[in-house]
């Protein structure tokens, strides 16, 4: 088992310049980013693609973690999706992406995703916002925690698919 070097982010006094919320949410992501690296930097193209068991690959969460937060984030920004966001979404669990095209991806996302959770202010967090074609209510608190919550069930799934994954290797 791997051990972590450092406390969880959110026990190491960080950014303490950013309201509780979103602390809380760019902690949790920065948790997702570290775990994700600890447990699946060093799996080969092909081991991001196994589907152990049938389950999604690896690469799957990882391109999932990218386009959901975007699209979450768009909804927190009170945006609709684009074109391209749709078309991300269609393609996630489809085709293939090299193991340093994922992690690049990954890498910005974090960096844009920190960035876009920062700009929002306290005061703006029960602001009503909606999600999706159905227009479904909820706030922009809610869909930032939401942005954390969602990453972290991926991170999860990934992990434990990495986990069968270096199991198998001979």
């Amino acid at each position: 088992m791997i051990e972590p070097k450092l406390p969880e982010p959110w026990l190491r006094g960080s950014l303490t310049d950013v309201p509780p919320v979103q602390r809380a949410v760019l902690h949790a992501l920065e948790l997702a980013k570290e775990d994700l690296e600890r447990w699946s930097s060093d799996l080969s193209d092909e081991e991001l693609q196994a589907r152990p068991g049938g389950i999604a690959p690896v690469a799957f969460h990882l391109k999932h973690i990218v386009g959901s937060s975007d699209r979450l984030l768009t909804y927190a920004e009170g945006k609709n999706l684009t074109a391209e966001q749709i078309s991300f979404m269609k393609t996630e669990l489809d085709g293939e992406f090299s193991r340093s095209a994922l992690f690049d991806q990954l890498a910005r996302h974090w960096e844009a995703t920190a960035n876009r959770v920062r700009s929002f202010s306290p005061e703006q967090l029960s602001e009503p916002r909606t999600v999706g074609r159905q227009q479904m209510p909820t706030t922009l608190a809610g869909l930032l925690v939401h942005v954390a919550d969602h990453t972290m069930r991926h991170v999860g799934q990934a992990i434990t698919t990495a986990k069968v994954v270096k199991a198998a290797r001979p």
